[in-house]
């Protein structure tokens, strides 16, 4: 077995003009810019190739049961007569989740089925590199049961009876037709690049983009389609089917009628694939809305795992909003950007939980696009619901510069790192500069305001020793201290927490026919009736409600202006509390801000 060397200029340096990393660190990019990027993304795959076949000729036993001498001349064979074909199966998101898998299980960092089974998954890449070359090969692949996995072709069913263990299967590529040899009944023939759906053979669904240009996978079958460890096959019944597909060619409208260089444009035919995402077992303390979710990875250039979106339009978000990460994903296999322990402890407006400073960096070039996005709808009549995407492009574009913000203060940037973030903050400025209605930013502004306060109150606490020279100078009467640096002190049982208030700040839409809660009477301006509301559902034993107290904070700082400085530390506030009756807070809150003593 010899690594792989399909070309002289294949690890050669690579250097990105200076322009196209501008295009790409503004949050846009040209086709020609994303271009470099899948350049870029190609090298690596062919260098952890290189490594995954290193390893196995320093120990052959790695694939166990199948034939390690098989695999590589297959893959070769099929380069030489197709490489167009075979770059694009190497490049697919299937084949760079499951290299990296593979990597990570034979340095000990991952787990999985049987080793043999998830390294011998290269055995079924050079398979279907043969089915897309036409060349001819016999190998073993390795089968789960009754299934056999075709990277970016399609699931094999065998004849049998269902059963979970793994096991070599052996496999004829002649003429683009795969036989898989059986034990339990007949072979099975099948031609997996134009075979329609049967018992014995189940491909990958294909969202069509339009005339001329690649289709997207909606992958629900290859067992390395999640963001870590295999899972098993969740083939979607023809109504889900028909709705990934309704919804789609809605998104691709949306998408269609913006540009596709700015942030937020997004050209569909770059999409790989889509993964409709499955809830597993304990994964109920996420930290995003679960009917919101999507996550993507830097192994899968393109590629996303989306929960059961609820209209086109939040489609189109979620896939301009991935796509972001996929960018910076490829990008940061370039350059390293940003130099930081990891420690997560920093505010992002879209979390629940604290973040460390390269989460922070996804983040932000992700929202980027996100409110480019929100900013292109605001000219679409045909999206543009009773002015919610102007709400959403203000809200957007203060949080992410907040985020901007964050990382050029406390980054240790490279100078690619300091570049990028430097495009984007050009990018945000720009669009603070561009005018809207004074009240769509006043919303926006309390938003922003009221979330970032919520999530410091579940998240941060005073340290022992603060809080208690806060409780000593507030008996004396004398001035509070300024404090150090508050604790991190997330709760991470709690997971996602929904803001009702953004909800409100959003859509300015009261029920009817009830009495106002606290939120809407503060949204709708009436502070004082809020604070005594908010007042009555902190009464009472047990541990303080972080949504009621924030928003007795907004009521009290709308009633005294200059107390704002509250907001800025509010997890101070709540350190009196525990000395102070609710009808003294009032008095504690004066007194911290700095303002007259209600005495």
């Amino acid at each position: 077995m010899s690594p792989p060397t399909t070309g002289s200029d294949v690890f050669a340096p690579i250097r990105m003009p200076g322009p196209l990393f501008d295009e790409i660190a503004k949050g846009g990019g040209s086709p020609e810019a994303v271009a470099f990027l899948v350049r870029g993304e190609r090298t690596r795959r062919l260098l952890l190739l290189r490594e995954l076949f290193d390893l196995f000729d320093a120990d052959p036993g790695i694939l166990g049961p199948l034939d390690a001498r098989t695999v590589w001349p297959t893959l070769e064979a099929a380069a030489d007569r197709s490489p167009e074909p075979v770059d694009a199966l190497l490049l697919t998101p299937q084949v760079g989740s499951w290299l990296a898998h593979a990597l990570r299980r034979l340095h000990g960092t991952a787990s999985g089925p049987p080793l043999w089974a998830d390294a011998g998954q290269i055995a079924a890449v050079a398979a279907a590199a043969a089915v897309h070359a036409g060349t001819d090969a016999e190998l073993l692949l390795p089968a789960r049961g009754r299934s056999v996995s075709l990277p970016a072709l399609g699931m094999v069913r065998l004849p049998g009876p269902d059963e979970d263990g793994f096991h070599a299967v052996r496999a004829v590529v002649s003429g683009r037709t795969l036989t898989v040899r059986t034990t339990c009944g007949p072979d099975v023939v099948i031609r997996p690049l134009t075979e329609p759906e049967s018992a014995h053979w189940l491909p990958v669904h294909r969202l069509d983009t339009g005339p001329g240009t690649p289709t997207v996978q909606l992958d629900d079958l290859d067992p390395y389609r999640d963001l870590d460890e295999p899972i098993a096959p969740g083939r979607l019944d023809p109504g889900e089917l028909r709705f990934w597909q309704e919804l789609f060619q809605e998104a691709l409208a949306i998408l269609r009628r913006s540009g596709d260089a700015h942030p937020g444009g997004l050209r569909p035919e770059e999409i790989s694939r889509i993964v409709p995402w499955q809830a597993k077992e304990g994964g109920s303390a996420l930290p995003v809305p679960a009917e919101g979710l999507s996550a993507s990875t830097g192994d899968a250039f393109a590629s996303m795992v989306i929960a059961r979106p609820q209209n086109g339009l939040a489609l189109a978000e979620t896939l301009v909003h991935e796509f972001q990460h996929s960018k910076l994903g490829a990008l940061l296999h370039l350059f390293p950007l940003v130099e930081d322990d990891r420690e997560e402890r920093h505010y992002a407006p879209w979390r629940a939980d604290p973040r460390h400073l390269p989460g922070l960096l996804h983040g932000a070039y992700a929202f980027v696009g996100v409110t480019g996005f929100w900013r292109e709808r605001m000219r679409d009549t045909d999206a543009d619901l009773d002015g919610r995407p102007s709400f959403l492009f203000a809200l957007r574009r203060l949080q992410t510069r907040m985020v901007l913000r964050t990382l050029g203060t406390h980054a240790r940037l490279t100078e690619p790192g300091l570049r990028l973030v430097t495009r984007l903050s050009e990018t945000v400025d720009g669009w603070l500069r561009e005018p809207l209605e004074p009240a769509t930013v006043a919303r926006a502004r309390a938003s922003a305001v009221s979330h970032r306060v919520e999530w410091r109150l579940r998240n941060l606490r005073c340290g022992e020793d603060d809080r208690d020279t806060l409780l000593k100078a507030l008996r004396a009467g004398t001035a509070p201290t300024p404090g150090g640096e508050p604790l991190v002190v997330p709760d991470p049982g709690r997971g996602y927490w929904h803001d009702d208030r953004a909800r409100l700040y959003q859509v300015r839409e009261f029920e009817a026919g009830r009495s106002p809660s606290a939120d809407a009477l503060l949204v709708a301006g009436d502070a004082e009736a809020a604070q005594a509301a908010y007042t009555a559902q902190l009464r009472g034993p047990g541990p303080l409600d972080p949504h009621a107290l924030s928003g007795w904070l907004l009521a009290h700082t709308a009633l005294y202006p200059r107390d704002r400085r509250l907001l800025g530390r509010p997890e101070r506030f709540a350190a009196l509390l525990e000395a102070s009756s609710p009808e003294r807070w009032t008095r504690a809150a004066r007194w911290l801000a700095g303002g007259p003593d209600a005495r």
